[in-house]
């Protein structure tokens, strides 16, 4: 229920303007509604003995199945369009809780209350919109079981949904504030609909005989083509067109008679068609700075470069300033014996047990590696760290990235460009041989180098 009553708080500050079709005014005539009514006799009490936040946090709001269900009347009348009359008669049944300064005894059992009220709903917008956001005010007075008699302020909020023929859906959040001994602070939530009491009354609109038509033939356009003969009446033409000017089909300012290619926007410059393109590639000949070959926007009509001309074009090729093959992506292809040299270097390659720390017998085959990167600068290295399965992946996972950044870091060392280098560990994940025998773990306790040009 609270969740639903702060839909309708929030729905209330939202100013929908979608208009319909409405009459000159749009100040209410007299209408009556109906509405079904719970009462909440609890949760203003529980907020005046602390607050509103409070009560909303400590789920203090009285629950649906203890609000008390009733009926009331209403009566609208619009004194502005954005001001309006309400008069409400309400009944149900309730177990009053009496103040204590009261000196009554709050009853064990729900009996009648009647209550009168009569407020101003002020109006955020005027009935010409689908829903239109209120707050009311006003003074009102209740019986409860014929017996105590109390006075109280409501104060509230509203929306109203325009369903048509000015028949409207409130729903009404009211609090009713006590101003007499007998009357205790409660709130009251409604829905209902109220109609006009009598229908509008359709003014009757006299329309007055047409005048007397009379035919004069005449030529409206001056081009010698009567108006009853003409089919451009207002446009000077010609008689071949029956009265139109010259049709210009493309619309491109030059008239068919005249245009090589009518249906077809184009220049005069060239009889009406469009700028040519010779070499079909999209690219009009007079933006294209290669009009016999054809080409792409991005380079203005001309083909993809080959910077190195070795068959691959530049955006396809990864070494696009060094010759190379399509199978290498544009990049020269690794000689095999530079392969196997550098396979056979990381063969030899060896650290102290346990660490990254190198050990002085991997030097030599590590500076053959340096010299092949000195001998072609266009290489690039990828260092990586294996490990045996010894162990777990918390361990061996660094073990290996550092063994590789070992490598990586001396080969750097010898004046080789960090840039052209990467290293990476694995650990266990990619054994070369069984990790169940001592010389198949001494296998994929390794490092690799791989040589590539991009």
């Amino acid at each position: 229920m609270k969740k639903l009553l702060f839909s309708l708080i929030a729905s209330g500050l939202v100013l929908t303007a979608f208009a319909q079709n409405a009459p000159v005014s749009y100040k209410k005539r007299p209408s009556l509604g109906i509405n079904f009514v719970l009462k909440d006799m609890y949760t203003s009490d529980a907020i005046s003995r602390s607050s509103i936040s409070s009560v909303i946090s400590n789920k203090q709001w009285t629950p649906f199945s203890q609000l008390d269900p009733g009926l009331s009347v209403q009566y609208f009348q619009g004194l502005t369009e954005y001001v309006d009359f309400q008069a409400t008669l309400t009944g149900s049944y309730v177990k009053y809780p009496f103040y204590r300064r009261s000196g009554v005894t709050a009853p064990t059992t729900a009996k009648f209350l009647v209550e009168l009220d009569a407020a101003a709903n002020i109006k955020l917008l005027s009935d010409k919109y689908v829903v239109v956001p209120y707050l009311s005010f006003g003074l009102g007075a209740s019986m409860y079981t014929g017996t105590y008699f109390a006075a109280y302020a409501p104060a509230g909020m509203g929306l109203q949904f325009n369903l048509g023929q000015e028949t409207f859906l409130h729903t009404q959040f009211v609090h009713r504030s006590a101003i007499s001994n007998l009357a205790v602070n409660h709130l009251t939530y409604s829905i209902g609909l109220a109609s006009p009491l009598k229908d509008k009354k359709e003014p009757v609109i006299v329309t007055p005989p047409p005048a007397p038509v009379v035919v004069v033939e005449k030529d409206t356009d001056g081009d010698g083509i009567l108006d009853s003969k003409d089919k451009c009446p207002t446009v000077a033409g010609t008689a071949k067109y029956d009265g139109c000017p010259v049709p210009d089909t493309d619309g491109d300012g030059i008239n068919d008679d005249n245009d090589k290619c009518p249906t077809v926007k184009g220049l005069s410059k060239y009889d009406g068609c469009p700028v040519p393109d010779t070499d079909k590639d999209g690219i009009n000949d007079e933006e294209d700075k290669c009009p016999t070959v054809a080409g792409v926007a991005r380079y203005q009509g001309c083909p993809v470069p080959d910077t190195d001309k070795d068959g691959v074009n530049d955006e396809e090729d990864k070494c696009p300033t060094v010759p190379g093959v399509r199978e290498n992506n544009g990049c020269p292809a690794v000689k095999e014996e530079v392969v196997k040299k550098v396979a056979a270097s990381a063969k030899n390659v060896f650290f102290v047990t346990g660490s990254a720390k190198l050990q002085t017998k991997s030097f030599k085959a590590l500076d053959e590696v340096v010299a092949i990167l000195k001998e072609d600068v266009a290489l690039k290295l990828d260092i990586e760290g294996h490990t045996d399965n010894t162990g777990t992946d918390k361990v061996n996972i660094p073990l290996s990235q550092n063994r590789a950044k070992s490598v990586h870091d001396y080969i750097v060392s010898k004046g080789i460009d960090a840039g052209r280098l990467t290293s990476e560990g694995f650990g266990s994940s990619k054994p070369v041989a069984d990790n169940k025998t001592a010389a198949g773990r001494t296998q994929n306790r390794r490092v690799e180098m791989k040589l590539k040009y991009y």
